[in-house]
């Protein structure tokens, strides 16, 4: 037959029990220490994390020779920054807007879709490539128009 102790009152809510004094922790007698300058820690660079980690033996559970993910993402070539884009507008002739029309058709037969925009960036490209000479006479063949936004009439 089991004899039951008598379990103690729940102490009220927010109540907290009394504490039994601690007893005084015992002491090791040891020479001083020469006081040691204090270590400053280096900030982890992406190199140095590299090199830790390189550094790492591999996980007990891991067989040997296997790859990891890590070595793949090093392999991948890096992202290149974004390019801020710029929003403009212009005027030019109707005859150079239907020329961009033209154009775009024959891109679309040639199995591409092409926006204006490419379009102009891509004729921007090939007068860059263009030397002086070359320059002057791709400006010199050009309608010369009014700069500025058109009459409401017009």
């Amino acid at each position: 037959m089991k004899t039951s102790t008598p379990h103690p009152a729940p102490a009220p809510v927010g109540a907290t029990a009394p504490r039994a004094p601690r007893a005084p922790r015992a002491t090791r007698k040891t020479a001083p220490k020469a006081a040691a300058a204090p270590a400053v820690k280096k900030a982890a660079t992406p190199a140095t994390r590299k090199a830790a980690a390189a550094a790492k033996p591999a996980p007990a559970n891991q067989k040997v020779g296997a790859t990891t993910a890590a070595p793949a993402a090093a392999d991948k070539p890096p992202k290149p920054p974004k390019v801020r884009l710029v929003r403009d507008s212009f005027t030019m002739p109707e005859t150079d807007f239907a020329l961009v029309a033209v154009l775009k058709a024959r891109a679309l037969g040639l199995g591409r879709a092409a926006k204006k925009s490419e379009l102009l960036r891509a004729g921007l490209q090939l007068l860059s490539q263009q030397d002086a000479p070359g320059l002057l006479t791709a400006l010199e063949r050009l309608q010369p128009i009014k700069t500025g936004r058109p009459k409401r009439g017009d």
